[in-house]
């Protein structure tokens, strides 16, 4: 029996009931409903209202699981008021289900919770707007695909009619309609009677009633039916609703259903099946490797943006060329090379720079970010992806007015897309440690704890783990099954999907790409969770598996964990993730390679760094030579244009001799030396300024040898002194083309002074991360909830409590506010002073709204009144000419 009722005083109303709740179940009621308090209701009787607004109950119940939405469907169809064994019957059935009557209980208990149900157990009612939502209409079928009841679809039958109905079904007459249709509904209710009028019906008939039975309920006739029809209708199991459209009563489909109102109950979540099973160890490492790699892959891709990245499109995002370019450079598909672009941004180092031709390119924030150790760089990665709202699956689909959706452009928020990744992570942590999920298994999970649209307004195919009714002699439906494909493996992008399917689609191919994407973030390790995933969630170690072996299983060895799977763990606050995500860093940094700080020089002009170097070998190693091959080793090539990239960042030879040798394990090889020398010995013979441009150089036979050669025609050069050319183009214009002559001139200020290049020198004003898209209100959290709780119950206390007027004042209505004079207003106010009365007033703000206090008067003076007022928890000074009036509250 419930608890939250008195039977002796059963509430009449949802306000009522929620009156008779303590502060911890309200808090509970407004955490799961946080639209509830946006804004904090005025009392309970607002609160009550608000629960059972269309919007918010459409949210609540799109929250609920699949056997508490079942509960309320069920509900839906049942008599209001109805009892708990009667909704007991409607969800196991005649012949019960144990599993049902031992789940039913926690939901109704959710439903009352979330206040979609009120009233005690021989009382229970759902909120009138839940109940037109889910109860069956013509035009909305039922979820259960029950029709009416009897008194509903007889309402447009003649009386003449209803009686012959009642005569042929064997029934005596009655004096009127409505008397007629409950004893035709008195009928259908009594199993006895029933059985024998069916076993009396043609076997036609019974095929008539096997098709409709699951519904739809309803169904077409001629102007002159069938026999099987006409013996259907003459007794009532057929009632006519409009012309040429019949249905099956509700009472004789729930009695041919054998009590059922579902066809299939899931009283119990489907489990996550384990599809294989690896070490932890192999899981951990692979991991990290995996994450290894995306720490290398966002600098490789900030480092290809360092001097300016790609143009913004007037629109937003990046240009399809742009990211095919961009994918190249990284060496992955597009629509990986997306996925690596937004957790950029989502992470705050990637943004335009605002300028007139906006580009993007790397913030402040990366030059922070490369200095922090690696677990801390991938924890900030891997906490942006959690809570970023920004779809990268979606890269490439087009929106609601057939544009293209681009990366970093508009229309990629899709607010679910954080709830989803953090409970796909919070299932895999359920499953023993090692273990990889079937992808099947999981989506049937996520869809029992989030049932599609079709589940909550009808249609729908039965889910694989649903309990099914016992045969019954009305079997088969007709044109209720949805189409229900299987789950397909995980897959990065989903493989040919679209955005048509809608918002329960998107939520099946978010859990996909989150598979995918926490693979290639290092978050698991050959599909399990790792360990610093585990900790990246703030989700418990797991168990151990039962089975010994150290193999990974083959693709179909599923392993069965329905009793070994572990609670999932909670979202947790900012707080909390920011210290989960530290956690996760440190359990991670142990796992990574060490950084080196030598490479191997070869004589072939190469070097191979066996492993990840030191960022400033790194850095300075990424001057001199250009990447060849990347891999478990890195493998770097020494070229004249590399060399010269080096002397224009302000290296001279000898400062490069010495670097190689301080960092090479192996001798310097000669053609590398020469190499250096040669360029070194070139660069900078040549002098570049602006005139537009001019070259100078101590010597003019190089300058006569550049006017001879034909291909500087087109740079426009005369010559002003012996040893100075002028030029028309400018200084970047002539340094390429001198370049690509064959020479190497270095570009120089006004001072005469070489000018250094530096390749990582642009970068945006500092940008803050992109906030995610909130998925309705915020949860409040616990300040904010006692302190609205504190003022529903003062506001609830001055509108329903009793009053004594003051002497001579009007009688109040409920609800309005307080009058009196300002004399009897001051009098009263003086005398709760003196005797410590609580006063309930009207008081009118500056902006002229009116509300209701309950306040205990301090003191009485220049025209204020300072006193205690209960709904703010603190003393306020009101003034006088404000308050319309006051009264007692009597004892």
């Amino acid at each position: 029996m419930s608890t939250e009722e008195n039977p002796a005083a059963a509430p009449r109303s949802l306000a009522e009931a929620l009156r008779g709740r303590d502060d911890v179940s309200l808090a509970a009621l407004l955490r799961s409903r946080p639209d509830l308090i946006t804004p904090v209701p005025t009392d309970l009787t607002q609160l009550a209202t608000r629960a059972g607004t269309r919007a918010s109950v459409v949210r609540a119940l799109e929250r609920l699981d699949r056997f508490t939405l079942q509960t309320a469907q069920a509900l839906a169809v049942a008599s209001d008021p109805a009892t708990y064994d009667e909704l007991l019957g409607l969800m196991a059935g005649d012949d019960g289900d144990p599993a049902v009557s031992a789940a039913l209980p926690h939901a109704l208990g959710t439903l009352r919770a979330q206040a979609l149900v009120w009233g005690g157990d021989d009382r229970l009612r759902l909120v009138r707007t839940a109940r037109e939502l889910l109860a069956p209409s013509p035009q909305h079928p039922s979820p259960t695909g029950l029709g009416p009841a009897v008194r509903e679809a007889g309402a447009g039958i003649s009386p003449g009619r209803i009686q012959e109905l009642l005569a042929t079904a064997g029934l005596p007459s009655t004096h009127d309609s409505v008397s007629a249709l409950n004893a035709l509904a008195g009928l259908f209710d009594d199993p006895e009677r029933m059985s024998a009028l069916l076993d009396q019906a043609p076997s036609e008939s019974v095929e008539v009633l096997e098709r409709l039975v699951w519904g739809p309920p309803y169904g077409q006739v001629t102007a002159d039916p069938a026999p099987r029809l006409r013996w259907l209708l003459d007794r009532g199991l057929l009632l006519p609703t409009a012309p040429g459209t019949v249905v099956l009563p509700r009472e004789v489909a729930l009695r041919l259903r054998a009590g059922r109102a579902h066809r299939t109950t899931e009283p119990v979540p489907p489990p996550v099946e384990a599809a294989a099973a690896h070490r932890p160890q192999l899981v951990d490492a692979t991991a990290a490797g995996q994450a290894y790699t995306a720490l290398a892959t966002v600098e490789e891709l900030l480092k290809d943006w360092h001097e300016g990245g790609p143009a913004v499109l007037r629109a937003g995002g990046l240009s399809v060329r742009d990211l095919k370019r961009t994918a190249v450079a990284l060496d992955v598909p597009e629509p990986v090379a997306a996925f690596w672009v937004e957790l950029a941004y989502a992470a705050g180092l990637l943004a335009s720079d605002g300028e007139a031709d906006e580009r993007y390119a790397a913030t402040p924030a990366y030059d922070e970010w490369r200095e922090r150790p690696a677990g801390e760089r991938w924890a900030r990665l891997a906490t942006a992806w959690l809570a970023a709202t920004r779809t990268p699956g979606l890269v490439g689909e087009r929106d609601a007015k057939d544009r293209t959706l681009s990366a970093l452009g508009p229309g990629l928020d899709r607010s679910a897309a954080p709830e989803v990744r953090h409970r796909v992570l919070a299932l895999l942590a359920g499953l023993p440690e090692g273990a990889a999920p079937d992808a099947g298994s999981l989506l049937a999970r996520l869809r029992w704890e989030r049932p599609p649209r079709a589940d909550r307004t009808g249609g729908g195919a039965p889910s694989p783990y649903a309990r099914r009714a016992p045969a019954q002699p009305a079997e088969g439906t007709r044109g209720v099954a949805a189409r229900a494909g299987g789950p397909g493996a995980p897959g990065y992008p989903a493989d040919g999907a679209s955005g048509a399917g809608g918002e329960d689609d998107l939520r099946s191919r978010l859990a996909r790409w989150t598979l995918a994407e926490a693979e290639m973030l290092g978050v698991t390790g050959r599909g399990a969770l790792s360990s610093h995933g585990r900790a990246l969630i703030g989700a418990p170690p797991a168990p151990r598996h039962a089975d010994t072996r150290t193999e990974p299983a083959g693709p179909g060895d599923k392993l069965p964990v329905h009793h070994r799977q572990t609670p999932v763990p909670p979202a947790l606050s900012p707080a909390e993730q920011a210290t989960a995500a530290a956690a996760a860093g440190r359990l991670l940094d142990p796992l990574l390679p060490e950084p080196l700080d030598h490479v191997l020089l070869q004589a072939d002009l190469t070097a191979v760094a066996p492993g990840p170097l030191e960022r400033p070998l790194a850095d300075m190693l990424g001057v001199l030579a250009d990447v060849e091959s990347k891999g478990g080793a890195t493998v770097y090539r020494f070229t004249p244009a590399s060399v010269r990239r080096a002397l224009d960042a302000g290296q001279s030879a000898a400062d490069l001799h010495a670097f190689l040798a301080a960092h090479s394990r192996t001798p310097v090889p000669q053609p590398l030396a020469y190499l250096i020398d040669d360029v070194a010995r070139r660069h900078g013979h040549l002098r570049v300024g602006a005139a537009s441009s001019y070259v100078r150089c101590d010597d003019d036979a190089v300058l006569n040898e550049i006017l001879a050669d034909r291909r500087a025609a087109g740079l426009g050069l005369r010559r002003l002194a012996p040893t100075v050319l002028a030029a028309r183009t400018d200084p970047a214009a002539l340094l390429e083309g001198l370049r690509a002559m064959g020479f190497a001139p270095a570009a120089e200020s006004a001072e005469g002074d070489v000018l250094i290049a530096r390749a990582d020198a642009y970068r945006t004003p500092p940008r803050t991360p992109p906030e995610p898209v909130p998925d309705g209100p915020p949860v409040p959290d616990d300040t904010l909830l006692a302190a609205a709780i504190r003022a529903v119950r003062a506001g609830d206390l001055a509108s329903t409590a009793p009053r004594r007027p003051v002497a001579g004042a009007a009688d109040t209505a409920p609800g309005e506010l307080p009058r009196t004079t300002a004399a009897e207003t001051l009098a009263g106010l003086q005398a709760a002073v003196l005797t410590n009365d609580t006063l309930w007033i009207g008081y009118v703000n500056a902006e002229g709204g009116a509300s209701q206090r309950v306040i205990a008067p301090i003191r009485v003076e220049g025209g204020f009144v300072t006193a205690y007022d209960h709904a703010a928890d603190e003393v306020r000074t009101y003034p006088l000419h404000r308050i319309t009036g006051v009264a007692e509250i009597a004892e």
